[in-house]
Protein backbone atom coordinates (compact mmCIF):
# COMPACT_ATOMS: atom_id res chain seq x y z
CA UNK A 1 0.00 0.00 0.00
CA UNK A 2 1.66 3.37 -0.84
CA UNK A 3 1.18 6.76 1.02
CA UNK A 4 -1.42 8.40 -1.36
CA UNK A 5 -3.69 4.87 -0.95
CA UNK A 6 -3.47 5.23 2.89
CA UNK A 7 -4.37 8.93 3.19
CA UNK A 8 -7.65 8.11 1.03
CA UNK A 9 -8.40 5.09 3.86
CA UNK A 10 -7.32 7.53 6.59
CA UNK A 11 -10.26 10.36 5.10
CA UNK A 12 -12.83 7.79 3.91
CA UNK A 13 -12.55 6.50 7.95
CA UNK A 14 -12.24 9.87 9.02
CA UNK A 15 -15.35 10.87 6.69
CA UNK A 16 -17.65 7.44 8.30
CA UNK A 17 -16.65 8.48 11.40
CA UNK A 18 -17.79 12.21 11.42
CA UNK A 19 -21.25 10.61 10.17
CA UNK A 20 -21.55 8.09 12.74
CA UNK A 21 -21.22 10.78 15.83
CA UNK A 22 -23.20 13.54 14.43
CA UNK A 23 -26.94 14.30 15.44
CA UNK A 24 -29.52 15.75 13.32
CA UNK A 25 -30.95 18.57 14.54
CA UNK A 26 -34.57 19.47 14.10
CA UNK A 27 -36.64 22.78 14.88
CA UNK A 28 -38.84 22.78 18.35
CA UNK A 29 -42.48 22.00 17.57
CA UNK A 30 -44.66 21.09 14.76
CA UNK A 31 -43.40 20.50 11.30
CA UNK A 32 -39.84 22.12 12.42
CA UNK A 33 -41.08 25.46 13.13
CA UNK A 34 -38.05 27.47 12.57
CA UNK A 35 -39.12 30.67 14.20
CA UNK A 36 -40.31 29.05 17.62
CA UNK A 37 -36.63 27.73 17.97
CA UNK A 38 -34.84 30.43 17.60
CA UNK A 39 -36.94 32.88 19.50
CA UNK A 40 -36.92 30.48 22.17
CA UNK A 41 -32.79 30.25 22.43
CA UNK A 42 -32.44 34.00 22.39
CA UNK A 43 -34.84 34.17 25.18
CA UNK A 44 -32.65 31.83 27.28
CA UNK A 45 -29.42 32.76 26.13
CA UNK A 46 -30.91 36.96 26.56
CA UNK A 47 -29.82 36.90 30.47
CA UNK A 48 -26.69 35.60 29.88
CA UNK A 49 -25.69 38.19 27.28
CA UNK A 50 -26.90 40.54 29.35
CA UNK A 51 -25.03 39.65 32.46
CA UNK A 52 -21.67 39.27 30.43
CA UNK A 53 -21.98 42.73 29.21
CA UNK A 54 -22.78 44.45 32.04
CA UNK A 55 -20.55 42.27 34.13
CA UNK A 56 -17.56 42.21 31.60
CA UNK A 57 -17.70 44.14 28.81
CA UNK A 58 -18.46 47.71 30.10
CA UNK A 59 -16.47 48.22 32.76
CA UNK A 60 -13.50 47.33 30.63
CA UNK A 61 -14.45 49.58 28.35
CA UNK A 62 -14.92 51.80 31.14
CA UNK A 63 -11.32 51.22 32.64
CA UNK A 64 -9.78 51.54 28.95
CA UNK A 65 -11.41 54.89 28.51
CA UNK A 66 -10.87 56.18 32.17
CA UNK A 67 -7.04 55.21 31.83
CA UNK A 68 -6.94 57.19 28.08
CA UNK A 69 -8.45 60.17 29.78
CA UNK A 70 -6.47 60.32 32.84
CA UNK A 71 -3.30 59.82 30.14
CA UNK A 72 -4.96 62.62 28.00
CA UNK A 73 -5.06 64.94 30.93
CA UNK A 74 -1.91 64.96 32.18
CA UNK A 75 -0.16 65.38 28.63
CA UNK A 76 -2.55 68.35 28.32
CA UNK A 77 -1.11 69.55 31.48
CA UNK A 78 2.54 68.87 30.55
CA UNK A 79 1.71 70.38 27.16
CA UNK A 80 -0.06 73.63 28.82
CA UNK A 81 3.61 74.26 31.11
CA UNK A 82 5.33 74.03 28.26
CA UNK A 83 3.61 76.26 25.68
CA UNK A 84 0.93 78.03 27.86
CA UNK A 85 -1.87 77.12 26.33
CA UNK A 86 -4.62 74.60 27.46
CA UNK A 87 -6.22 72.34 25.05
CA UNK A 88 -9.47 71.17 26.43
CA UNK A 89 -11.06 69.37 23.11
CA UNK A 90 -8.96 65.72 23.97
CA UNK A 91 -10.34 65.51 27.48
CA UNK A 92 -13.73 66.66 26.92
CA UNK A 93 -14.23 64.16 24.35
CA UNK A 94 -13.01 60.91 26.53
CA UNK A 95 -14.82 62.25 29.12
CA UNK A 96 -17.98 62.49 27.47
CA UNK A 97 -17.44 58.68 26.41
CA UNK A 98 -16.76 57.77 29.56
CA UNK A 99 -19.31 59.11 30.78
CA UNK A 100 -21.64 57.35 28.17
CA UNK A 101 -20.02 53.98 28.80
CA UNK A 102 -20.64 54.41 32.47
CA UNK A 103 -24.47 55.24 32.58
CA UNK A 104 -24.91 52.93 29.08
CA UNK A 105 -26.17 49.83 30.92
CA UNK A 106 -28.82 52.07 32.22
CA UNK A 107 -30.93 52.33 28.80
CA UNK A 108 -29.13 50.40 26.60
CA UNK A 109 -31.23 47.22 27.08
CA UNK A 110 -34.46 49.28 26.37
CA UNK A 111 -33.14 50.22 22.94
CA UNK A 112 -31.95 46.65 22.43
CA UNK A 113 -35.27 45.23 23.85
CA UNK A 114 -34.21 42.60 26.31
Amino acid sequence: MNAETKKRIFLLLMLIGVFLITEAAFAAGEAGDVATAIESTWKSAATQIKAVVNNVIFPAIDLILAVFFFAKLAMVYFDYRKHGQFEWTGPAILFACLVFSLTAPLYIWQIVGI
